[in-house]
């Protein structure tokens, strides 16, 4: 088998202003949140104004901590302009495990009436 070299790279940027957005959403300011996740302010301005990637660990640091969905940064082609797909994303990160059990039943049942003709 042969293998290809993945010449692929991930643009920051627009990761960077939904981290800029989400911190001013919450009164934080970059100094903030370099506090909380023992980085330099200026490191902070790097990620939020020019793209620069953090370390994986403040990544996910951030973006959990903000609520960022990173699927529409890693596949921007995969339901890319289903508003309504993130917004879903959104509201399930507020159920706790036996809500999500209903949700997916629910999604399951439709899935299966789809298949069968009945919606």
């Amino acid at each position: 088998m042969k293998f290809e070299r993945d010449e692929r790279r991930l643009d920051f940027t627009k990761i960077g202003l939904a981290i800029k957005r989400g911190r001013e959403a919450k009164g934080m300011t970059q100094e903030d949140l370099a506090f909380v996740i023992d980085r330099t302010p200026r490191t902070i301005m790097y990620n939020e104004n020019n793209g620069q990637h953090p370390s994986l660990n403040a990544f996910y640091q951030m973006v959990t901590m903000f609520d960022i969905s990173v699927d529409q940064f890693f596949y921007p082609n995969k339901n890319a302009d289903s508003s309504c797909r993130k917004h879903i994303d959104v509201m399930l990160n507020d159920l706790d495990e036996k809500d999500l059990r209903v949700v997916e039943a629910t999604i399951e049942a439709l899935k299966k009436a789809k298949e069968t003709g009945e919606v």
